[in-house]
């Protein structure tokens, strides 16, 4: 065939395919059984279709073009391609054209639902968008600010998957001060149940909380001599995690090899209890944070722990959101007032597969002091630098060893110090910043399990349900997108842009039922049956104070006067009522009084220590 009968043929080819492309494309779009599209104000359908041969070597003809255009000159060009060989086409097909399949390759985001046409053959018809940039798209939604105030989709960089491994980390257990000397203490990370506790030498010991014989928990036992006792049959163990007793065992029989236990590696670091998880890979001393102000002349800090109802990555996020404390912790100290809510600024200087770090302050002091750093696999610090009048620094640190216990559960460790030390620090005792920072978290708390809830329940990444600000989310966002690069190494995430549910339900541990439940557990003591709460995690009890050996103690000895001065106060009384000087009887009705004021005081101080806070919405 000669070259002009070739153009001529691709040039009625052209027109036959232009026309049936438009045909259809007016009956998907304002055809009576999609009123919804024929009506729609906004958009134009415009035939763009004009067929002429070309002049160049390199081509027959001009595509032809169909467009839609909104009222925001927003334009959607459509060209078809056909299914045969020509001069400018690949082949696609050998069918006839005279039924073809037209499948619209719109976006997403323009609202257009793709249509298709099905037959044999296909004409493909490619969206492009014959405008500005994505902002536009914006405003053609009456939303062209949004992008200048929203934090937006992650970057190509942020979207890297970086190698991670969750069990090749350092976990913060415990505070030092706080572990028992004389019992073993049941934890977990992510559900992996673990028993720490102190032998004969003060040394820690970190084993599986299950016992090789018949699966008993072995943070139900008991220390015996230095050694771990099992209390369902007796079992011993020794550091190294093998047995050296089997109560039931003849005498002249060896106690099988495989009755050892799983052993974790753990380390302590400046007042930490730290854990290895790996079992395969030996721990790697230069993960294992180290803190510098800590290290300081003359630091000094008030550190607290706290049992929590959500997910680490919930806690973790609350924590690195100073926005959230003017308006969450309005009044709370002297510090929260919810007139200070405002802009903030942040400038992130390191983004890392180990995490990110930045400056941030606040927006009308036109500066950003605080410098925050987050660190795998749960670390988070902000410092600050103060110089004072005599032209002295000094160095402000609050530290947060968040440690993921399970589905919907956290612990956390919270450290407050600094190198000088606020003259009301010195006034107030220890137990009164802790259950101020407890009063903290339970602000905090309905807030949080419901948020936590919610990821449970939609299972779509944060970008799809938050709505982050520059001006307050920096941090947020920056963490949920270092989920990206790490989150499949983790048992389970919610990232930025991706997600991987927990494969296996979460593991609940039941509280008593029935009667005992009526009555509840009073003491640390694991079985004690007494009346002050329920063991659960929602109350402050049993979120700090059995986990505090400080509170626990001001709780038991406050409990002990409160007891004494009612049994003064009634004694007093009825001597009082026995006298018959009314001199003694006023100053026995005085005394009676005072120790009354005192049963009052005592009471007070250990509603504080384990009665949550309850919000009381004030009226502005």
């Amino acid at each position: 065939m000669s070259k002009s009968r070739c153009k001529a043929a691709d040039v009625k080819m052209w027109s036959q395919g232009s026309a049936l492309f438009r045909e259809n494309l007016r009956n998907v779009w304002f055809s009576e059984e999609q009123p919804s599209r024929k009506q729609h104000p906004d958009f134009t359908l415009h035939n763009n279709c004009s067929l002429s041969p070309s002049s160049s070597s390199s081509s027959c003809f001009r595509k032809p073009k169909i467009t839609i255009t909104n009222t925001n000159n927003m334009a959607l060009t459509l060209t078809p391609c056909l299914p045969r060989t020509t001069h400018l086409s690949k082949p696609l097909s050998t069918s006839k054209l005279t039924k073809p399949n037209i499948i619209f390759d719109t976006p997403s985001f323009l609202g257009f639902k793709p249509v298709s046409f099905r037959n044999n053959n296909q004409i493909r018809c490619h969206a492009v968008t014959d405008l500005k940039s994505a902002s536009s798209l914006d405003q053609s939604k009456g939303e062209g600010d949004d992008h200048k105030v929203v934090i937006g989709p992650s970057s190509e960089e942020d979207r890297i998957v970086a190698d991670y491994n969750w069990t090749e980390e350092w976990y913060p257990l415990y505070l030092t001060k706080d572990v028992p000397d004389d019992a073993p203490l049941g934890l977990t990370v992510f559900d992996q149940q673990l028993v720490l506790y102190k032998d004969g030498n003060g040394e820690l010991h970190c084993y599986q909380d299950r016992c090789p014989h018949r699966l008993a928990k072995l943070s139900e036992g008991q220390l015996v001599d230095g050694r771990l006792e099992c209390l369902y049959h007796g079992w011993q163990f020794e550091g190294n995690g093998k047995c050296v007793k089997i109560p039931q065992l003849p005498a002249d029989a060896k106690i099988p090899r495989s009755a050892c236990l799983k052993t974790y590696e753990v380390k302590e670091s400046q007042g930490v209890v730290w854990v290895w998880m790996s079992q395969t890979t030996p721990p790697i001393p230069e993960k294992l944070p180290w803190f510098e102000n800590f290290a300081r002349p003359g630091f000094q800090d008030t550190s607290t722990i706290h049992e929590l109802p959500y997910d680490h990555s919930i806690l973790l996020e609350n924590l690195m959101d100073p926005a959230h404390i003017p308006i969450s912790h309005d009044r709370t100290d002297w510090t929260a007032k919810r007139e200070d809510a405002q802009p903030l600024l942040f400038e992130v200087m390191e983004r890392t597969d180990r995490g990110f770090a930045g400056w941030w302050g606040k927006e009308k002091d036109g500066s950003m002091p605080n410098f925050l750093r987050f660190g795998a696999p749960c670390v988070l610090q902000n410092n600050r630098e103060l110089v004072d009048k005599d032209g002295e620094k000094h160095y402000f640190t609050g530290l947060f060893l968040c440690r993921p216990t399970g589905q919907g559960k956290s612990m956390l460790i919270v450290r407050f110090g600094g190198t000088k030390r606020s003259p009301l620090a010195k006034i107030f005792p220890k137990w009164y910043f802790h259950q101020n920072a407890s009063k903290v978290f339970e602000q905090d708390m309905g807030f949080l399990s419901s948020q936590n809830e919610v990821l449970l329940r939609e299972k779509v990444p944060t970008k799809e349900l938050y709505l982050n600000l520059k001006s307050s989310d920096t941090w947020v966002a920056e963490y949920r997108k270092w989920m990206d690069k790490v989150g499949h190494g983790m048992p389970y995430h919610f990232g930025h842009s991706t997600i991987s549910p927990p494969k296996l339900p979460a593991v609940v541990e039941h509280a008593p039922a029935g009667l005992v439940a009526g009555f509840s557990a009073s003491s640390p003591a694991k079985g004690g049956i007494g009346t002050m709460h329920a063991p659960n995690l929602a109350n402050r009890y049993f979120r700090h104070v059995i986990h505090c050996k400080g509170c626990s103690s001001v709780v038991k000895a406050f409990t002990a006067w409160k007891n004494r001065l009612s049994a003064a106060a009634l004694v007093l009384t009825a001597l009082a009522i026995l006298a018959s000087s009314k001199q003694w009887k006023a100053f026995l009705l005085v005394s009676a009084t005072l120790c009354l004021g005192g049963v009052y005081a005592c009471s007070t101080a250990v509603a504080m220590n384990t009665t949550n806070f309850i919000r009381v919405h004030r009226r502005l």
